[in-house]
């Protein structure tokens, strides 16, 4: 049995109806071309760093991974 796991960049967009700083940054990153729908934690942080991005979406990001993590991911 193989068990698919969804990449986090999908799962954080999949997020946009959420409210607060979660729902903000998954707003943005549906918007974004190039943000890393395929990415892990660190590419999205990454991503973050190279455009600039305001320490509120930091903090998101840090809060959509605790989340993600304990929806059961690696």
């Amino acid at each position: 049995m193989t068990v698919q796991i969804e990449q986090f960049g999908t799962w954080l967009i999949g997020q946009y109806c959420r409210l607060g700083w979660i729902g903000d940054l998954a707003r943005s990153a549906a918007g974004d071309q190039t943000f890393p729908r395929s990415g892990d934690p660190e590419k999205v942080r990454g991503h973050l760093n190279r455009i600039h991005a305001e320490a509120d979406m930091f903090e998101a990001l840090e809060d959509a991974e605790a989340l993600w993590f304990g929806f059961g991911r690696p």
